[in-house]
């Protein structure tokens, strides 16, 4: 006689499960299950008819099992304290008992969990109701910079919390966006189908008959590539700089202009040199200690500031990042003068 716990998980339709546990739960004398478990309607079509219980009995199960084979089909997020019961009372009076695993989750079965937590929290939650794409921005830009600066710290066991917030970010996007009845809507599979497409697509020496000598080649495919798909988009009007995002950091967005223009051979010459008209709403305009940096003109600052960014992709840096290192050092230097000061 024997007692077999089947454990299943809840990230799988149910009634997939191995055949060893349809034969266990065919072969056994009694199969008993809490009444409201999702398990149920796949026992019923394979014409399997368990008792239900409303909460199971550590010593009545060992007890029936004592007697004749019993399955016990646990709840999908587990029965862990059943099990310990169950274990102690058979130390003394040993019995066969098996835990089979029926169901398995699969490799990135956990971000269900994150669906279907966002979905709840979107219906449930006050906050999570009133949120927008437009107020989510800033959020997602923020744990942006979170993992950005968790990198470049090292602090590498913190990048998994960091990552996850902006997963959360993508996913909180995707259930705003699955409310729409129109023909922007869209849902977290599209998301995933999308980026999935696209990836098969820029990947012809993995996923077709490409062959690539090294990482070069596949870079300058990948760049033929997107190239094709913008002038797919836009037609005559494609541009080697179509989907630059103008809001991101002026120096980055320097860096990433410059870089694109130079893969298609664009001379350099055409950066605005001082004195260079430039849209009003994009000039150094008047600074507040009341001095006027050439509203409507390019001022040598920024044409230097543009120069940098040039040198720096020349000698193959980013200009942000060592921007950004030279500024961890003034922010600890002046830490430390700070507590110099405080000490005397």
């Amino acid at each position: 006689m024997s007692l077999t716990l089947l454990a299943t998980t809840h990230r799988v339709a149910p009634g997939l499960l191995s055949w060893k546990a349809w034969e266990a739960l065919r072969s056994a004398g009694r199969v008993l299950v809490r009444g409201d478990h999702p398990l149920l309607p796949g026992l019923h079509d394979a014409g399997i008819v368990p008792e239900r219980v409303a909460e199971p009995d550590a010593a009545a199960l060992v007890a029936a099992a004592r007697r004749e084979d019993v399955v016990w089909v646990a709840a999908p997020e587990g029965d862990e304290a059943l099990m310990r019961e169950i274990g102690t009372l058979v130390v003394a009076d040993p019995l066969d008992v098996e835990v089979l695993h029926g169901s398995y989750d699969l490799p990135g079965s956990r971000l269900l969990d994150l669906v279907s937590v966002m979905d709840t929290l979107r219906r449930e939650c006050p906050w999570d109701r009133k949120q927008t794409h437009a107020t989510l921005v800033p959020y997602l830009l923020e744990e942006a910079y979170e993992v950005l600066d968790t990198v470049e710290s090292g602090d590498l066991g913190a990048l998994r919390e960091e990552l996850g917030d902006v997963l959360m970010q993508v996913a909180f996007h995707a259930v705003v966006a699955a409310e729409r009845t129109d023909e922007t809507a869209f849902t977290i599979d599209d998301v995933a189908a999308g980026i999935v497409d696209k990836l098969v697509r820029r990947h012809p020496h993995v996923f077709g008959d490409v062959t690539v000598s090294g990482a070069d080649e596949v870079n300058a495919n990948w760049e033929q590539i997107k190239a094709a798909e913008r002038a797919e988009k836009s037609g005559e009007d494609a541009s080697a700089l179509d989907g630059v995002p103008m809001g991101q950091p002026a120096l980055s967005l320097a860096a990433q202009l410059q870089r694109r223009a130079a893969r298609i051979g664009a001379p350099a010459g055409l950066a605005p040199g001082p004195g260079a008209a430039v849209p009003p709403d994009e000039a150094g305009g008047v600074s507040p200690d009341g001095v006027d940096h050439g509203a409507g003109t390019a001022t040598d600052l920024g044409t230097r500031l543009f120069e940098l960014v040039r040198e720096a992709g020349e000698r193959g840096v980013d200009p942000e990042a060592e921007l950004r290192a030279v500024s961890r050092v003034f922010r600890d230097r002046v830490r430390a003068w700070e507590r110099r000061e405080q000490a005397d």
